[in-house]
């Protein structure tokens, strides 16, 4: 399991898989203005690095006006939705995840070994 905020979801270089997690999960504050981007990026992360993803996002309105709209979700290797809540929605979403269809996924396209190596330095 990767463990991520926020914010984390923006960078891709910051999730990269080397094989070593099946599972996201990214809890976050983004505003409902940015839920597109929102939603987008947590699919990309998805695809790119062939895991699960769950993501939990605040729903309501803060002391300082600003709406969030949830929109969290749980999403396959695909990018496809297992569970969702709608905009605005106060939610707890269940989804099963199949460790050997992600893994049978990994082996029938093989991406993860041909990720670029990189160290990230100061």
């Amino acid at each position: 399991i990767l463990p991520q905020i926020c914010y984390d979801v923006r960078f891709p270089v910051w999730s990269r898989n080397r094989n070593d997690y099946d599972l996201i999960i990214n809890v976050a504050n983004f505003p409902g203005e940015r839920r597109d981007a929102w939603i987008t990026l947590n699919k990309a992360r998805a695809i790119e690095n062939q895991s699960y993803v769950a993501a939990a996002n605040r729903v309501g309105t803060s002391g300082m006006d600003i709406y969030y709209t949830g929109d969290s979700l749980i999403l396959d290797m695909l990018g496809k939705p297992i569970s969702e809540a709608l905009p605005g929605q106060e939610k707890v979403i269940y989804g099963s995840l199949n460790i050997d269809l992600l893994k049978q996924f990994r082996n029938d396209f093989p991406v993860l070994p041909d990720a670029d190596a990189f160290t990230l330095s100061e």
